[in-house]
């Protein structure tokens, strides 16, 4: 079984900058529902709590889309997953105090 989310922190913890946008759509109030594209991955906000995150590709030829996979996680996990990913690639954590 593929592990979502490992891979997600993977290909998206990549940079400072990536981090700390992905962390920002994540705990924004501003934001109540959308998407944040990605380098492969797309974070679906449902709400505050609630979160999709899935691969999508595009292929060009006819324009159809496949999500090969995907996971369900809730907000403070999934805050917590990219934090721990961050500091071990020892980029500076963010704090929700902070934000």
């Amino acid at each position: 079984m593929i592990n979502v989310m490992e891979r997600f922190l993977e290909s998206e913890i990549s940079s400072q900058k990536l981090y700390e946008d992905i962390y920002s759509f994540i705990t924004s109030f501003h934001i109540r529902s959308g998407e944040f594209e990605a380098n492969y991955y797309i974070i679906k906000k449902m709400d505050q709590i609630n979160f999709f995150i899935y691969a999508e590709n595009i292929f060009p030829d006819d324009h159809h889309r496949e999500i090969p996979y995907s996971t369900s996680i809730y907000s403070n996990h999934l805050i917590k997953a990219i934090n721990e990913y961050a500091q071990l690639q020892g980029f500076t954590v963010m704090d929700y105090a902070d934000h």
